[in-house]
């Protein structure tokens, strides 16, 4: 098959092109590299087809010419991003329409990113059937694109699978810095013989999954037999930061304890835990990486870079 891959050069993308390549996929990767960084595709960049533009640009490429499917990861994925720049909700918003269009032509599915942080503000766990409630740029502009996805798809038929990702973390994040997740996060403090920052007390918790579970959620939700749908993607088990730094403490042999610090977010999300009941049940999708797996792959690539 050959995949149009939006923001195959950011942190989820380049692991899921390499999954892609992996399963005998042809990879066109689109990104404007605004976030991404083609370092990531320094390992399989003779093995793949990659244009820097953005996904708006794509309706106009010769190269997007019978594709199989799209995944669209090509657009900001941090919140603090869309409080910096309000713009950047109506450009991700017209790069998904450019993006659904594009599938109409070419009569593709499309599996985008989609965010577990749209629940925030519901009891945990958080089920695909729960309400949403407006609480910052970035989580209305993904919940909009869902909207936006079933639309096509009652217009004009296009099919679609939405991924309310939970917290993704592994390899291939640096260029993120400080938007980086916080398990990478804390384990670059750790290395550098640092003590993590936390909001609050660090009791907040989050469901960790490893970015490599994540590409493979990607490549079954195209291959599944699915018109239109959303699923959470997670671990469905959740930690304590406090947790996390003990275990990427206990795994690197140092004792290092956090800092903390006053929450600075407004509407911050003290605590995630995804139902992942409909993605196991429907997709057939269970993570094969733990969280203390995840974290040791990690250390290793991490050190590798060394």
């Amino acid at each position: 098959m050959k995949y149009l891959l939006t923001g195959g050069a950011g942190f989820i993308g380049s692991n899921l092109a390499e999954y892609l390549l992996e399963m005998g996929h042809n990879v066109l990767v689109v990104d404007n590299l605004t976030t991404g960084d083609k370092e990531n595709l320094k390992d399989i960049e003779n093995k793949i087809e990659f244009i820097q533009a953005s996904s708006m640009e794509c309706l106009n490429m010769a190269q997007v010419r019978g594709i199989d499917g799209i995944f669209h990861l090509g657009m900001p994925s941090s919140s603090p991003l869309y409080h910096k720049d309000h713009n950047i909700f109506g450009e991700a918003i017209n790069d998904f329409i450019s993006i659904f269009d594009l599938a109409k032509r070419e009569n593709c599915k499309v599996v985008f990113a989609s965010t577990s942080s749209i629940y925030n503000g519901n009891p945990l766990p958080w089920k695909e059937d729960l309400p949403v409630f407006v609480k910052d740029f970035y989580s209305e502009a993904r919940y909009f694109m869902e909207r936006l996805a079933f639309m096509y798809n009652d217009h004009w038929g296009v099919s679609y699978i939405g991924l309310r990702l939970a917290s993704v973390f592994g390899p291939k994040e640096r260029n993120k810095k400080n938007l980086a997740n916080m398990v990478s996060q804390i384990l670059w403090w750790i290395l550098d013989d640092k003590s993590p920052v936390l909001y609050g007390d660090g009791t907040q918790t989050r469901d960790s999954i490893y970015v490599k579970d994540v590409a493979r959620a990607f490549l079954m939700a195209m291959e599944a037999d699915i018109k239109a749908d959303i699923f959470n993607i997670g671990r469905g088990e959740n930690k304590t930061l406090n947790e996390i730094t003990e275990i990427i403490s206990q795994e690197l042999g140092k004792d290092i304890k956090p800092k903390y610090q006053e929450v600075p977010i407004k509407n911050y999300i003290d605590n995630q835990l995804a139902d992942t009941a409909k993605a196991k049940n429907v997709l057939g999708f269970i993570p094969h990486y733990s969280l203390k797996q995840g974290i040791k792959e990690l250390i290793a690539y991490e050190k590798s870079l060394n």
